[in-house]
């Protein structure tokens, strides 16, 4: 029952974010840009009783996610830009986000 609540209440915050960017698509970009997906995760797991240095945990995951994010954003804008088809960009973005993710494994590494 609990897996059905979560289901729908984080559906319920997608439909509305998706609405807001189909009538005002400036403001749709920067409610997404919100970390709702990171929020409502850490919510859930803490009303699972997850402990809070597992919390932590998932957060710096997150925050090492977050410049490859932005990378694999940078790209998909830069291929709608320049009119490529939304899948390719999707790809490329994608593409560039595993790329940025393996390197700055590698820049991380080399520094610890």
């Amino acid at each position: 029952m609990f897996l059905v609540v979560k289901i729908l209440v984080s559906a319920v915050i997608i439909a509305v974010v998706t609405e807001v960017a189909r009538r005002f698509p400036t403001y749709g970009g920067l409610i997404a840009a919100l970390p709702l997906v990171s929020l409502l995760s850490i919510f859930w797991l803490y009303v699972q009783g997850t402990e809070k240095t597992e919390l932590s945990k998932f957060a710096l995951g997150v925050l090492w996610g977050f410049p490859a994010t932005a990378v694999l954003l940078l790209i998909v804008f830069l291929s709608l830009k320049h009119s490529l088809n939304l899948f390719v960009g999707l790809g490329l973005g994608i593409s560039g986000w595993v790329l940025f993710l393996m390197l700055q494994e590698k820049v991380i590494r080399g520094w610890i």
